[in-house]
């Protein structure tokens, strides 16, 4: 008699687990640059001048006069468009120094401090050059590159190291880069012992001064050659396509052999150099000296750029030549009509807020069902 042997238990196959989600460095604020399209920014846009009328009626000033104040100062008056062009060139390399990160995930809130920090340097560096004609320049534009990415690698280390959140030591490395000035400017080199009641470093020579062109500052032409350049590399090379795979999944960049922590650095010390050059070239092609208040705001700007350009390097263009004419034109808007240049700052400010607000709301309604969800399954085990 054959016994025939009893198979074996089945037992459900074990279903591998999923992988660990990373969460991306720049959180939000990257899922809004990710998800805004073109309506959304012009909807924003056009919001944001309708309360900014509002606010300048408020006032007792005609919106309409006001808005076509602003443009005519920036572009139509005797040199307004070159001085909108100057005002651009930096806000293009801020917006880069924000885009770039982004791509990996990061976000470099940094800039303010890498711009000042590297417009000091170059400065005392120039002024120290003085007889050096245009190699002035050179060794100006140079050494705030250099500066501007050392000093955004110091962020890069401390995540690559020991897993410091960027917005965290970016933000703190503003306010040592504004003590480092501070000190500069009270008891530093002697670059800074002058006679003007306002602490700033001398004149550089007027032959490293940036030169303008058929009334297109050079500074200009180097901030929009280099956007187009940056599009090409995120777009178009092996460099991009690991940026953009680190920024969109950690986990499967690291399984694909893409060294992550290379990327993470490389791409905080290219938002640093032009960080860093913004600053040189606000030097040379603008102040021809360096204050403590050089450039207001540029370095924070550049955090709007990269929301109007949708984190794309080539839309910083026009992103920036819009902020730019904000800028320009704000000076001409105080003295016709006596409104504070801050309405700028707020129109930029509600600009902001309005493109963040949709993918707000979808990413708070996200959080809650994904919470509901994980309570539903997670029940009875």
């Amino acid at each position: 008699m054959s016994v025939t042997p009893e198979p074996p238990p089945t037992t459900a196959p074990t279903k591998a687990p999923n992988p660990p989600e990373e969460p991306s460095g720049a959180g939000l604020f990257s899922l809004i640059l990710r998800r805004q399209s073109i309506v959304v920014i012009l909807v924003a846009l056009l919001g944001s001048a309708l309360i900014g009328a509002a606010l300048i009626r408020y006032q007792g000033v005609s919106p309409w006069y006001a808005y076509q104040t602003i443009f005519k100062e920036a572009l139509l008056v005797d040199g307004g468009l070159t001085r909108t062009l100057l005002k651009t060139a930096p806000l293009i390399l801020t917006g880069l120094a924000v885009v770039i990160p982004l791509r990996v995930g990061l976000f470099n809130i940094g800039g303010q401090g890498q711009f000042v920090i590297s417009a000091a340097v170059a400065g005392v560096t120039a002024y120290a050059a003085r007889g050096a004609g245009f190699g002035a320049l050179i060794i100006g534009l140079l050494v705030g590159v250099l500066v501007g990415a050392m000093w955004a690698s110091i962020a890069a280390l401390l995540k690559t190291w020991r897993g410091v959140h960027e917005v965290i030591t970016t933000i703190m490395l503003n306010n040592i880069a504004a003590g480092i000035i501070w000190w500069m400017v009270t008891t530093g080199p002697g670059a800074f012992k002058n006679t003007s009641q306002i602490p700033m470093t001398g004149p550089i020579d007027k032959a490293a001064w940036m030169p303008t062109i058929a009334g297109i500052p050079l500074g200009f032409v180097i901030a929009a050659a280099l956007a187009i350049l940056c599009g090409w590399m995120l777009s178009r090379t092996t460099m991009g396509f690991r940026f953009d795979t680190v920024g969109k999944n950690k986990f499967a960049a690291g399984y694909a052999g893409i060294p992550i922590n290379r990327v993470i650095l490389l791409s905080m010390v290219l938002a640093g150099g032009l960080a860093g050059l913004a600053g040189a070239m606000e030097v040379h092609g603008v102040m021809h000296h360096f204050e403590p208040a050089i450039g207001g705001t540029l370095g924070f700007d550049g955090i709007t750029i990269a929301l109007l350009a949708r984190s794309n390097p080539i839309w910083t263009i026009p992103a920036a030549f819009l902020v730019g004419i904000l800028r320009t034109g704000a000076a001409g808007l105080q003295f016709a009509t006596g409104i504070a240049p801050e309405i700028v700052d707020l129109i930029l400010a509600i600009t902001l807020l309005l493109v963040s607000i949709p993918v707000l709301g979808r990413w708070i309604f996200r959080s809650r069902a994904d919470k509901v969800q994980a309570a539903a399954t997670s029940w009875g085990n």
